[in-house]
């Protein structure tokens, strides 16, 4: 949920900030490390620009692959996780092992848990797409067999199974494409909450730099040496056919890469 400051000053005035859980318990040190500074840079070179410095952060194991097969779990504690933009739960299993879940909107301190081929369609479950009715909402869906989690891992998200075509599923991502998944491919139940999270102002340059993000100029504002963008006599617009990135890269419109390979998994492409 979202919560507005209550103080007036000028830099609170418009700030707001998402509720925390209120159960934490602390993180087992055991999923914890230290998540090491790069400030975008790689051998010293600046590959990713606007970011720097940022508060010391340690980095939250999670459990995407939901490996542990038909082994219940109860939820011990739902967490704010620094580096995400959606809530953690803990989770502890019969056999006392503790791992950590991105969570499902709904899901509550005390909930039980299990993941497996054929489980429960329940909350917070892990099964097989292959195993789900379709319309089902899932998130933290795997591309390949074994590999673990990789698409509808933010906050709000949520991907429906529109339909069933041998060992293939449909399913359809906020954008509105339409990709095929085998049906072999492990999922979990529910769409992710703390979708608030894009309302959220942060008010003051400096709670933008504790996160790591850097100041951002405008290609306009530049000299033609600079950026694409660059130069002219006053206000000038982009001046190019299309907007570009400081590389010469197409910055609107389709952008994708052409012929790519996962372009045969893709039934329905998403609005430009």
């Amino acid at each position: 949920m979202l919560i507005a400051y209550k103080d007036k000053t000028q830099t609170r005035r418009f700030a707001s900030r998402m509720e925390k859980p209120k159960n934490y318990i602390g993180s087992p040190k055991k999923l914890k490390s230290l998540l090491k500074k790069n400030s975008g840079r790689s051998r010293g070179r600046v590959t990713v620009r606007h970011q720097g410095g940022r508060h010391k952060r340690f980095y939250r194991t999670i459990d995407f692959k939901r490996d542990k097969d038909n082994v219940p779990a109860i939820v011990e504690a739902l967490e704010n996780d620094p580096n995400r933009n959606v809530p953690i739960a803990l989770l502890k299993y019969e056999d006392g092992d503790r791992r950590y879940i991105i969570s499902p909107k709904g899901l509550k301190a005390g909930d039980s848990v299990i993941a497996g081929p054929k489980v429960e369609v329940k909350l917070g479950n892990a099964l097989k797409l292959g195993n789900m009715p379709i319309g089902t909402v899932v998130h933290n869906v795997e591309l390949t067999p074994g590999k673990g989690g990789q698409i509808g891992r933010s906050a709000g998200t949520g991907l429906i199974i529109q339909s069933k075509e041998g060992k293939v599923i449909h399913l359809k991502m906020p954008s509105t494409e339409i990709r095929q998944v085998s049906s072999e491919c492990m999922a979990t139940v529910g769409v992710l909450g703390n979708e608030d999270w894009k309302n959220m102002e942060l008010g003051k340059a400096g709670r933008s730099r504790h996160m790591g993000i850097r100041p951002t100029v405008r290609g306009v504002a530049m000299d033609p040496d600079s950026h694409p963008h660059g130069g002219g006599e006053a206000r000038s617009g982009v001046g190019r056919k299309s907007p570009m990135t400081v590389y010469g890269r197409k910055a609107v419109g389709k952008t994708r890469k052409k012929n790519k390979w996962t372009d045969k998994y893709i039934l329905k492409r998403r609005k430009a």
